[in-house]
């Protein structure tokens, strides 16, 4: 299917700088941009392509101010990333054909409540007294636990495991390999060095327009709720453990491991491969970037952190400088105590 510049421009509420009636019929990358596509530029690192691209267009952001001539077409859009995400959206519609119906073989218990217009691939099972909403889609070996409740509009891809009692919002998204409502970690130490179980009898919550991305892990509550609120973003391979709350609208990025009890607040950015130690307090808007080590709670909000254990992100950015000027320090003052001992001065 082909669109004009100016269909494109409507779409994504943008301003054609160029001829509005070039028509484009697929997306690429900028460095790929070639006759009849449209790519976009977001990150100042890729702007050296702009001015070689074969491409139709190029989205770019209005403040956005070209260095050299540009041969191609432009769309300014007020962000361009997010203009991207719209355009992929339309793009998904046209060339995905939505599933429906069940598959065979798969199992349903009669006591299931499923909503319409949802399909269920071959090989799910879903257990007693779950409720379904309406257009949700279960992919090919899902397992779906007792009792659990899975709200519109969600997507729960292949392979994903979800136990008894948990609750999912609508229009979530579940990648594969996706677990939740496993045990927490909760063993008590007995007297003779062993471990003894400590049930895990609480659940999971996941509000609504949460995505959770492939073969993370969400573990169910000792007692109560581990919770993800509205709008959260998990990368793939995270472990969020008993007990934990992640904020509204917070973004995790992958490898980090999430300890019991941590509260996390909304609208926080979190690195990958960041560890947070149990029982802590995180506030909203706290950005931390990636391989740092949260030890204690994190009070005011707003702040950009760094390091093992987390610092102010400038402050810690001055402590790498001294550190990588450490041998050449130490040298300095092996010099000084020799000359220092050399003329007799204790």
């Amino acid at each position: 299917m082909e669109f004009t510049l100016e269909q494109i421009a409507r779409l994504v509420d943008g301003i054609v700088i160029g001829n509005p009636q070039e028509k484009v019929y697929t997306i690429a990358k900028i460095q790929e941009g070639h006759r009849g596509a449209i790519c976009f530029l977001a990150n100042p690192k890729y702007e050296p392509y702009l001015y070689q691209t074969k491409a139709t267009a190029v989205i770019v952001n209005k403040d956005f101010q070209p260095q050299r001539p540009v041969s191609t077409n432009l769309i300014a859009v007020e962000d361009a990333y997010t203009a991207l995400s719209k355009i992929l959206e339309e793009y998904q519609k046209i060339i995905f054909r939505p599933k429906l119906g069940v598959e065979e073989p798969s199992f349903i218990h009669h006591s299931a409540q499923v909503g319409e217009n949802c399909y269920i691939g071959a090989f799910a099972y879903i257990g007693e007294n779950v409720q379904i909403g309406k257009g949700v889609k279960i992919y090919p070996h899902v397992y779906i636990g007792d009792s659990c409740i899975i709200g519109d509009n969600t997507v729960i891809y292949a392979g994903v495991k979800i136990y008894q009692g948990c609750k999912i919002g609508k229009n979530c998204v579940l990648h594969s390999g996706v677990v939740i409502g496993s045990d927490g970690f909760g063993f008590a130490p007995q007297p003779d060095g062993s471990y003894k179980p400590v049930p895990q009898i609480g659940g999971v919550i996941i509000e609504d327009d949460v995505s959770i991305g492939a073969n993370t892990t969400v573990d169910r509550a000792t007692l109560g709720n581990t919770i993800l609120k509205k709008g959260v973003k998990l990368d793939n391979l995270i472990m969020i453990a008993h007990n934990v709350e992640v904020g509204e609208h917070t973004v995790i990025a992958s490898q980090t491991g999430v300890s019991g009890s941590t509260k996390i607040g909304a609208y926080c950015v979190i690195g990958g491969q960041v560890g947070f130690a149990g029982h802590i307090t995180v506030a909203d808007k706290t950005s931390i970037a990636g391989k740092s080590g949260v030890m204690g709670d994190i009070n005011e909000s707003g702040q950009q952190l760094m390091g093992v254990p987390v610092m102010p992100l400038k402050e810690h950015l001055r402590a790498l400088a001294v550190f990588k000027r450490l041998s050449e320090v130490w040298k300095r003052l092996e010099r000084l105590e020799k000359k220092l001992f050399s003329s007799g001065i204790d």
